[in-house]
């Protein structure tokens, strides 16, 4: 993470990325959620519901996948298109990176088709299984997330079909860290910690009682949790590309150190 944030303070302005992102997923998110609450259709459907209200309601979880995550994909690709450009010694801008992303927008569209196929899959096992099909459907989930880690890059840098795209991935992880992945590193617990002092703030804001006291202490938690994430979601991805350069042409790449990137996956 460390190596991450040196090339992550070249290109502060990347933050920016992640952050228009949100404000997207979140727009999509209310486009979906307000009619469905609205109508009483957020219910999964029974094993005997009819046919209809089974293909709408699956068929809703399936463009909503779709549209999050090719959201969610462009502005990754974004930031990983100006990490490449940074560590081979480029200056990139942000309208480099989007540039760049647009220029994939059919490997994109088509790599959200096929997360969200997996996902609507998923989703199903979870609904029809209860308990057992909600620990099949996360061990899937938990897999599906290893082979897939290195697809963003590879479709940016690439310009591989999805297809091409997870299997060069599957095939890259094998041959540089073996045959087990077992995940070596975790962004998402040391960020957890680090989010700590703002729920201890908005914590402090409830004890102190008064109006005031709970608006601002809220309101500081608040931005900065949203700035850790914004800040956790370019780390990754920059770390995402290091790790696709470093598995692709085994030299590390300009601002990590090779002991980082050979034991970040084992």
């Amino acid at each position: 993470m460390s190596d991450s944030w040196q090339v992550l303070k070249l290109d502060k302005s990347l933050v920016v990325l992640p952050l228009i992102s949100g404000v997207c997923c979140l727009l999509l998110l209310a486009s979906f959620a307000i009619p469905i609450v609205a109508t009483g259709a957020w219910r999964p459907p029974g094993h005997d519901s009819e046919t209809v209200r089974q293909v709408i309601y699956y068929g809703t979880i399936f463009a909503f996948y779709a549209a999050n995550y090719f959201i969610v994909v462009f502005f990754n690709a974004a930031i990983v298109a100006c990490a490449a450009t940074r560590m081979g010694g480029g200056n990139p801008t942000i309208g480099d990176g989007i540039r760049a992303a647009a220029s994939r927008l059919p490997v994109i569209a088509g790599w959200a088709l096929v997360s969200a196929t997996v996902g609507l899959i998923l989703q199903i096992i979870e609904d029809r299984s209860d308990k057992i099909g909600q620990i099949v459907a996360g061990l899937l989930g938990m897999a599906w997330t290893v082979v897939t880690f290195l697809v963003v890059p590879i479709l940016v840098i690439e310009n591989k079909n999805p297809i091409a795209a997870l299997q060069e991935s599957t095939a890259l992880l094998k041959r540089t860290w073996g045959e087990q992945l077992i995940s070596n590193f975790s962004f998402s617990g040391i960020f957890f910690l680090l989010a700590l002092p703002a729920l201890g703030l908005i914590a402090l804001g409830f004890v102190l009682g008064s109006a005031v006291a709970v608006f601002a202490c809220v309101g500081l938690g608040v931005v900065y949790l949203i700035l850790l994430s914004l800040i956790q979601s370019a780390l990754q991805a920059i770390f995402q590309t290091a790790l696709y350069l470093y598995a692709r042409d085994g030299i590390v790449p300009q601002g990590f150190h090779e002991e980082v990137l050979g034991s970040a996956l084992r």
